[in-house]
């Protein structure tokens, strides 16, 4: 492979500049012509090209795609329609009409966002607010919204994790999993996500519970459910709001998923039972049904939508029309499920606020470390930002509705334990989706391209 230099400009274009034999790049572009000439620019989970044209001013090859991906890259190369991939060496710097286009300066982070992203976290604490008043002033709201249950689950939540997971499924690139597994890209990268979320986490959580609580078991105890139920679905819209690898998001909560069914009985036996002595009365069914019921029937209904309308309509009506469409949808079940699931809690909330803020204290230190532990982790590991901050949110983000469906079955719909697990969303819903705009907004610092 010849060597090459790549220039990325803030708006949307690339420029790779041969080192040497800029004629020879030339020649080949004006033999074949620029039909098949592209730029590769390939992560640490997926690999993604552009079509490209030759500049004869410049003697290089023009790409345009989005600056933040681009960025984030670690390889750039152009392919020439001969198959021969030239290797671009990153050195950033402007140019304009004459070797030297002007560098735009970058749009802020809040104006890349749409009006819904841009104020969610302002929506999400209206909605809490709402809910609680509602469902503490409103007489018959916690019956009505408990009418029906699926496992353990009120309908109306389930129906809300439904649609808020169906957008964000819909849009994963199945079709290279596959290739990405079978390639070993990922083998680091999965190394690293188990150890964080199935030995460190459930162990940290469960420290944190018993330094903050000791004297409250109930509480602790579904403090440590919380912990040990590993993230399948919430994830998926902060990795998303935080243009995390959705690939690579993808995976890993099908992962997760698997091992939850596994795994999530011993360990909250082990936690809950044997180092808390507090009864656990949940099978391996239970958990199961919950993993099945809140991630597979979306998932399905994901992967069948994504392949028959491509069938139907094709990709680019796909990708141009349907996902626009659609993405509204994952924040509008999120804020949708939140005032469902704090109207039926709000008389818990409110009758014991006191242990509340207390519940909050070991889950608020189990956010930040984790989270920013695992940026570090990222870092030091020479992960890109797309990968890091997939890895960070997967990491720190709980299943919250598996966790209450097992308190609620285990010990009732209005103990403590459920309580607890009820305040983990109260306390994760603000802080993640602070932590999505803290990542946006240091990625630059943090994440050199």
């Amino acid at each position: 492979m010849a060597d090459a230099a790549v220039v990325v400009e803030e708006a949307v274009e690339v420029m790779c500049k041969l080192k040497q034999g800029e004629d020879y790049l030339g020649n080949i572009v004006l033999e074949s012509g620029n039909e098949g000439l592209r730029c590769r620019f390939a992560w640490t989970a997926r690999v993604e090209e552009v079509a490209a044209s030759f500049d004869a001013h410049c003697k290089g090859v023009t790409c345009r795609g989005d600056p933040e991906l681009i960025g984030d890259a670690t390889t750039v190369t152009v392919v020439l329609p001969t198959g021969e991939e030239l290797v671009c060496d990153p050195v950033c710097e402007p140019v304009n009409s004459s070797d030297q286009v002007k560098k735009k300066k970058p749009t802020p982070i809040y104006k890349r966002l749409s009006l819904l992203d841009r104020f969610l976290f302002v929506w999400i604490l209206l909605v809490m607010v709402v809910a609680i008043a509602v469902g503490y002033n409103v007489q018959g709201v916690k019956q009505h919204l408990q009418v029906a249950q699926i496992a353990s689950v009120s309908l109306p939540i389930a129906i809300g994790l439904w649609v808020m997971m169906f957008p964000v499924l819909c849009k994963v690139k199945y079709e290279i999993l596959g290739s990405m597994l079978m390639s070993g890209q990922l083998t680091q990268t999965l190394i690293v996500s188990l150890v964080l979320n199935w030995l460190i986490g459930p162990a940290l959580m469960t420290a944190l519970a018993w330094a903050a609580l000791p004297d409250l078991p109930g509480y602790r105890a579904g403090v440590i459910l919380v912990g040990i139920a590993r993230c399948i679905a919430m994830v998926l819209i902060w990795n998303d709001l935080a243009n995390g690898d959705p690939e690579l998001c993808a995976v890993l909560v099908a992962v997760n998923s698997v091992l939850q069914i596994a795994l999530y009985l011993p360990l909250a036996l082990f936690y809950v039972k044997v180092l808390g002595g507090q009864g656990l009365h949940v099978g391996v069914w239970d958990v199961a049904k919950s993993v099945l019921l809140f991630l597979g029937i979306p998932l399905a209904a994901g992967i069948l939508t994504r392949y028959t309308i491509f069938l139907i309509k094709g990709k680019a009506w796909f990708e141009k029309r349907f996902v626009p469409f659609i993405s509204p949808w994952a924040l509008i079940g999120l804020l949708y499920t939140i005032f469902v699931m704090f109207s039926i809690q709000a008389h818990q909330i409110l009758s014991n606020i006191g242990d509340v803020f207390r519940v909050s204290v070991p889950l608020l230190a189990y956010f930040g470390i984790v989270f920013f532990s695992t940026v570090a982790i990222c870092r030091a590991l020479k992960m890109g930002y797309p990968e890091a901050v997939t890895q960070s949110f997967t990491a720190s983000s709980n299943n919250f509705e598996l966790a209450i469906a097992v308190a609620v079955g285990s010990f009732g719909i209005d103990s403590q334990q459920a309580l607890a697990a009820t305040i983990g969303p109260l306390i994760e819903v603000p802080v993640l989706l602070t932590l999505v705009y803290v990542t946006l907004y240091f990625k630059k610092s943090l994440f050199k391209a």
